[in-house]
This record gives structure tokens, C-alpha cells and sequence, in this order.
């Protein structure tokens, strides 16, 4: 890509937009801006990681974070909460991420897989072999499949680890793909493939369901049969459930007054729409659009967004929304200077209630809703990661 180029994308990537239309068609008017905003967020990704911050993302990693308890503050009242400038790194299973490879997954299996990864190369922005991060500590390659990019109908590609491509047991891995669904068991390193047309570029387990998606179209498939379903689901806004909830999938998606949260009843029948509202927090501040996957908790929906702070827009931040209502309950404003566009996609919730995000540029941080309390779990954490939902 050449320098033109990378100043077009980038400058879309710093383009505010800003649809005015009600929820009916805020959701098909945020899709239209999705495919620019990715293409945009990963050239200015690779621009990053090529030019300012190379060198630090090349350095090795230094000690371990210490294992000293760290003090939390008392709960927080006020729903706007801010992380400190330079967050502590704590002491962390995931903070092994980044380790090197000790195995290739075919020779030794995971009982259990904490965490998938994907390395991108910061010099060229290709993405490697997926790796496996064991309840061991080890990190595995998996090179018992050979994963290509995802693309659409118009060539753009993506790497084929999403967010949800993690089973909740941490078992079980799948990937999207052009015309199939790779399913890995990590317990024994089979594989199965499994025939399906489209552009397929989504995957979420919802407990032990998996669903998968194109750019328009969601899917169920049984992985006993092979065959698959349509969801009248959005893939977009389809948020990961957690698991051990009941069959009624959620979506989270759309812009400014046509934000809103969808639940679809597992027995089938119409959805329910309620509109994201942003009453319940100070004059000023605002969930303007979200992006990435939302991640399911209770009642409650983790997902990062676009928002305005006062009279500046285009700020980045991670709401929690009550999926009863729709409203805001917590947001925590990560501003928009010294950050690259969708910076900070939310990547699940902890066991005991916290939400883990990406903190920008390279390293996963976790923040409590509760409280306020934002910690660094991982660093020098490039490419796109997979939690297990919890």
C-alpha cells in the first residue's frame, strides 16, 4: 500500500459520522459505514505499528507484573468513569499472551484454552498462525488448519480469528470462511469442516450453539448434521451470550437516535426494540455508535462505541447498556487523542464481573464497572484476540 493510500484511509478513519435517522434505518445506515470504518481502522493500525511504535512493540517483555494484591477503590457513583493516564499491569493468566510458542497444538493438546490469538506483523500487517493459550500457561500454534481471510463480496479481508471464535469451555475453536466453517477440537487437535455458502465472516458460540454470518445473514449450524439455519438475527449487532442464559439472542447496533437493543425470543415472534438512551448520564455525554462485538452479562450488554464528551465527538469509550431498557449505566470515556480509531474493542467479562477490552495499541486492559478500577492484564499483544464467554 502506498502513501496516498494510507492517507486516504486514514483520513476516512478521522471522518465523524453522524446519521440522523430513526432506528428503523440507523441500523442498516451504521452497517453501510461499518466496511469503510474497518478497512480505515486497520490501515491506521498498521500505519501505528509501522512507523511510531515499532520499536516498541518489538522490545521484549520485561519481568513479570507483581502478584502483590492491588487496592481497589471504593464503588464509584458516578456512571462517567475515567481510566488513569497510565494504567498498573497486574499480574495475569492472560498476560502470557505474548509468551513464544512452546508447541505446536497437533503434539500437545490444551485441556482447556484460556485465550486465542492471532499475531500481526507489525512490519507488513499480515496476520500469522493463530496460537493457543492453555490453562497450562503454554502457548500452542494451531497448525492443524490452514485458515484463510475472511472477505466480502467486494474483496476486503480480515483476519480469520474474531472474538468469538473461543468456545465458553475453551474447548472448541471455529472460523469463519469463504464457503465453510472450520471447527478445531483443542483437546484433541481434529478438525471438521463444514460446507456453507456465502461470504462468511462472523462467528459467536451462544453456550454450545454455533452461529455464524455474512455481511447480511446469520446462521445457526449443527455441527451433528452439518446444516444450517437463518437467524433473522443482524451479525453485525449480534451479541455473545453468556452462557447458561436462556435461548433469546440479543443485538446491539444502529447509530445515534437509531442505537438500540434488540432481543429476539428463542421460541421465535417478533423482537423487541428498546432505543439506547443516555438519561441516566451527566449533561453532555453521549453513546453516539458502537462497534466490534457486544459481550452479555446478566442484564447487562459490554460493548465500545463512538461518544460525545461535552461539545467533542468521536471520543472512544466502552458502555455497559441495560438490555431491559436500553439505557446507559456505566461509560468509561477513553477520549480520542493518542488513539486509533476503534482502539478499544470490548473482548469479554471476566469471571467475577469485569469487563476486558483492547487498550490501545497493544495490550488488553480490564475495568470494573462498579468501581471505576481500570488495569493493565497483558501488553505487546498485537493482532486480534478471543476470549471465552463467561
Amino acid at each position: 500500500m502506498n502513501e496516498p493510500d494510507l492517507t486516504r484511509l486514514l483520513t476516512r478513519a478521522a471522518e465523524d459520522v453522524r446519521p440522523t435517522r430513526p432506528a428503523a434505518t440507523g441500523w442498516e445506515r451504521a452497517r453501510r459505514v461499518r466496511r469503510a470504518r474497518r478497512a480505515a481502522g486497520a490501515a491506521a493500525l498498521a500505519v501505528a505499528l509501522v512507523t511510531g511504535g515499532t520499536a516498541a512493540l518489538l522490545h521484549r517483555a520485561g519481568p513479570s507484573a507483581p502478584a502483590h494484591p492491588v487496592v481497589r477503590p471504593a464503588p464509584s457513583a458516578s456512571p462517567v468513569q475515567q481510566p488513569p493516564l497510565v494504567p498498573g499491569l497486574i499480574a495475569d493468566p492472560l498476560g502470557r499472551l505474548g509468551d513464544p510458542v512452546t508447541a505446536p497444538l497437533s503434539a500437545r493438546p490444551v485441556d482447556r484454552a484460556l485465550a486465542l490469538r492471532q499475531p500481526v506483523d507489525p512490519k507488513t500487517g499480515e496476520a500469522g498462525p493463530v496460537r493457543v493459550l492453555g490453562d497450562d500457561g503454554l502457548v500452542r500454534e494451531l497448525d492443524v488448519a490452514t485458515l484463510a481471510p475472511t472477505r466480502d463480496a467486494s474483496g476486503n479481508e480480515a483476519a480469520p480469528l474474531k472474538p468469538g471464535s473461543l468456545s465458553p469451555d475453551g474447548r472448541t475453536a471455529a472460523f469463519a470462511q469463504t464457503g465453510e466453517v472450520v471447527v478445531v477440537d483443542l483437546t484433541d487437535a481434529s478438525v471438521r469442516r463444514y460446507p456453507l455458502a456465502g461470504y462468511l465472516e462472523h462467528v459467536v458460540w451462544a453456550g454450545d450453539r454455533l452461529l455464524v454470518g455474512d455481511n447480511d445473514t446469520a446462521y445457526e449450524l449443527d455441527r451433528g448434521s452439518g446444516k444450517a439455519r437463518e437467524l433473522p438475527v443482524d451479525p453485525w449487532g449480534l451479541v455473545v451470550p453468556e452462557p447458561g442464559r436462556p435461548g433469546d439472542l440479543l443485538a446491539l447496533g444502529g447509530a445515534e437516535d437509531g442505537l438500540s437493543v434488540r432481543r429476539y425470543p428463542g421460541t421465535g415472534g417478533t423482537p423487541q426494540q428498546h432505543q439506547v438512551g443516555t438519561d441516566g448520564l451527566p449533561p453532555g455525554y453521549r453513546l453516539d455508535e458502537v462497534y466490534g462485538r457486544g459481550w452479555q452479562r446478566g442484564d447487562r450488554i459490554a460493548k465500545a462505541g463512538w461518544t460525545t464528551t461535552g461539545s467533542m465527538g468521536g471520543a472512544e469509550g466502552v458502555a455497559v447498556v441495560d438490555a431491559r431498557t436500553g439505557a446507559v449505566t456505566r461509560l468509561l470515556d477513553l477520549g480520542r487523542e493518542d488513539r486509533a480509531k476503534a482502539c478499544c474493542e470490548v473482548l469479554g467479562w471476566s469471571a467475577d464481573g469485569a469487563v476486558l477490552f483492547r487498550s490501545d495499541p497493544t495490550g488488553l486492559a480490564r475495568w470494573r464497572p462498579e468501581t471505576g478500577e481500570v488495569v493493565r492484564v497483558a501488553r505487546d499483544v498485537t493482532g486480534p484476540v478471543s476470549l471465552p464467554a463467561r
